[in-house]
């Protein structure tokens, strides 16, 4: 009720019939239909893959790993916390790279050598890669960058500028890591299809 009304004198309303009870400590605060379909509740701050920010420890936040060819077009993409180091995405990078057909023979899942800085620099995954029959450029750390690296690495970083030029994954709304990795995956296909009608055209 306005203040004005309660200083002119006028009466209060009477209360409700039923007024609204309490609401209990450690029940949901939103609607929903169902339990599959539920919101995630206030109290799930940040959701899955999420960790401290090594730019601001106040905050969490998600990291992207990638794999790319040596023309930028990515080939396989994981979210992470974003406190998850780099070399431990490797082998799982390496795994996960879709068939790529050739202009002959059967199509292709493992590249025949690997590229990445000393962030990457791992002795157990030299040794898996190999097995893989991979052959691991990685720089060590300690040691001077290898020759020409500087260039190479701007590739991958040619191809987070376009994977980020998506607006809906330079920021992380999703708290459910599947739906963010929908969009990565949408992100994905349109870059390749946007690159082989630029070739074919």
């Amino acid at each position: 009720m306005a203040p004005g009304a309660v200083a002119a004198g006028r009466s209060l309303r009477p209360a409700a019939p039923h007024p609204a009870r309490r609401a209990e400590r450690g029940r949901p605060t939103r609607l929903v239909t169902g339990l599959r379909g539920r919101l995630p509740w206030p109290c799930e701050k940040g959701g899955a893959d999420t960790g401290p920010s090594p730019v601001g420890r106040r905050k969490t936040g998600s990291k992207h790993h990638l794999i790319c060819d040596g023309r930028a077009t990515p080939l396989k993409v994981i979210t992470t916390a974003a406190n998850v180091n780099d070399v431990t995405q490797t082998l799982a990078l390496v795994d996960g790279i879709p068939p790529v057909a050739d202009r002959s023979g059967r199509p292709r899942r493992r590249p025949e050598a690997l590229l990445g800085d000393k962030g990457y620099d791992s002795n157990p995954n030299r040794r898996e890669l190999r097995k893989r029959r991979i052959l691991p450029v990685i720089s060590r750390k300690g040691a001077p960058n290898i020759q020409g690296m500087d260039k190479l690495r701007y590739v991958v970083e040619q191809t987070f500028a376009l994977l980020h030029h998506f607006k809906r994954l330079a920021v992380r709304w999703e708290r459910r890591t599947e739906l963010h990795d929908a969009f990565v995956s949408l992100a994905c296909r349109l870059i390749c299809w946007r690159r082989l009608k630029k070739h074919n055209s």
